[in-house]
């Protein structure tokens, strides 16, 4: 009697212990997106800071910030942005995010020097690690298709 008890013990441990199962998993697209088993991969995530050049010189800065929008639209051309948008003002001088979508926050860092805004210290970046859903860099194709006025 003991072994039945302690072998049903096991059988509804085990049930209530075991992975989830999703129906609706689609492996050729997590590939595609670079899921891994939980459908998860990692980023780097960006906060845009107000930078240390204080410059009054606005030919420069609209110069900068106008290389800044380029450059967003190549990273995201070249599926290296996933994420990107402003901060209402803030008392923390947050401006921006941007999400990456790179292995490393040094290959980030790269990327992030190629912004003229961020190379001439307007905005100045704070990089961290994400763990998010790899389906993350699906929703660029329909966010192409909604926006009716460019920056």
């Amino acid at each position: 009697m003991k072994k039945l008890v302690l072998l049903l013990v096991l059988l509804v441990y085990g049930s209530i212990s075991a992975q989830k199962t999703n129906p609706n998993y689609d492996a050729d697209l997590a590939k595609k997106v670079g899921a891994d088993d939980y459908g998860m991969k990692s980023y780097i995530f960006v906060i845009l800071k107000t930078g240390t050049n204080t410059s009054q010189d606005k030919d420069l800065k609209n110069k900068a910030f106008s290389g800044h929008m380029d450059n967003i639209n190549r990273l995201v051309k070249n599926k290296k942005m996933i994420v990107a948008g402003p901060m209402q003002k803030n008392d923390k001088t947050y401006r921006g995010i941007f999400i990456l979508d790179v292995p490393t926050i040094e290959e980030a860092k790269k990327l992030l020097q190629t912004d003229p805004a961020i190379k001439e210290k307007y905005l100045a970046p704070e990089l961290y690690v994400w763990y998010g859903s790899a389906a993350l860099a699906t929703y660029l194709e329909s966010a192409d298709k909604v926006w009716k006025k460019g920056f």
